[in-house]
């Protein structure tokens, strides 16, 4: 996997998380650095971790199912996309606000929770990393810098412009990883070297 398919990768994994991000900027009065880096360091942090755990698991099954990976990496990331596009979707044709606020936006318990739903794509797509040719600490480390700059400045545009892009954010991330899915099967059915 190129720098630049890592980079692709890493930007559409963390849409979820940038969407999230946007809510946290909303929720508080003034977002500074101290709110930026919390939710950077969360949603950064899981969203390393996941695909390092899915990649452990998918390398476990990897001798029994060598044969047909890019099929799973293409039904994964698709699966995952045609989510993200959905919930993009649903997202823009809903009236109200969709960011409660909160008393405690950046408490753990929140936080932990939000880090962990908003990587769980990742934990399926660190699965597909398994079966593809890919330096695991450098993609993970990436993954997660990546998803660590973008939450921050999603947390600065939610508490600045609101919700206009939250749904842009997760349906582009969701067209990404069909794309990724997509290019790894053409890949391997020889469509392209």
């Amino acid at each position: 996997m190129s720098l630049l398919e890592l980079f692709i990768l890493a930007v559409g994994l963390s849409m979820d998380a940038f969407a999230v991000a946007v809510c946290k900027g909303l929720s508080v009065r003034k977002a500074g650095a101290k709110e930026c880096g919390i939710v950077g360091l969360y949603f950064g942090g899981f969203q390393a971790l996941m695909p390092a755990i899915g990649y452990f698991l998918g390398v476990q099954f990897k001798e029994y199912i060598t044969s047909i990976d890019h099929w799973i990496a293409f039904i994964l990331l698709g699966l995952i996309g045609f989510n993200m596009i959905r919930e993009s979707r649903e997202r823009a044709d809903e009236n109200d606000e969709v960011c409660p606020k909160e008393e405690h936006p950046f408490a753990v318990k929140s936080m932990l929770l939000l880090a962990v739903a908003t990587s769980i794509d990742a934990l399926a797509v660190g699965v597909t990393l398994a079966f593809l040719d890919v330096n695991l600490p450098a993609s993970i480390s990436f993954i997660g810098v990546t998803t660590f700059v973008l939450s921050a400045i999603g947390v600065r545009i939610g508490n600045i412009f609101g919700m206009r892009y939250k749904s842009k954010a997760e349906l582009a991330g969701g067209v990404i990883l069909i794309c990724m899915g997509l290019k790894i099967l053409l890949e391997h059915l020889g469509v392209f070297s």
